[in-house]
């Protein structure tokens, strides 16, 4: 199951960072078909925000055909976003691994490697 994390520093809204981080799990494999999501009021113990907050991120989910509510069951996973070499157990995580390791070893810090790959990915796409 997911476990959120709220960034409340991170001028993005809260039901956002919701969107986002079930999104982010379904592009890895880590939720897929059929999973169930946390009810709004785990994630509302998980995190201490509004469970009209969890409620608008599941709307949000469900409007984009990822999710669907089952009455008195809780919100499941249909479909899945992952791509060839996105999943946990691909070969290309590796090599990124890898290459983190290597930023490290440069005394990069999370900013630095950050910008860095935003800047060859603006380049790329």
């Amino acid at each position: 199951m997911i476990e959120f994390r709220i960034d409340r520093r991170s001028g993005v809204a809260t039901y956002l960072q919701l969107v986002h981080q079930v999104k982010q799990a379904l592009r890895l494999g880590l939720l897929g078909p059929g999973d169930r999501l946390p009810t709004a009021r785990e994630v509302v113990e998980q995190t201490a925000i509004n469970p009209n907050t969890v409620l608008k991120a599941y709307r949000e989910l469900e409007r984009e055909g990822l999710v669907e509510p089952r009455p008195g069951l809780g919100t499941f996973v249909r479909r899945s976003l992952v791509t060839p070499g996105v999943a946990e157990d691909s070969p290309l995580r590796g090599d990124l691994l890898e290459w983190m390791e290597r930023a490290r070893g440069y005394g990069m810090g999370r900013e630095d490697v950050e910008a860095l790959f935003r800047s060859v990915l603006d380049q790329r796409f």
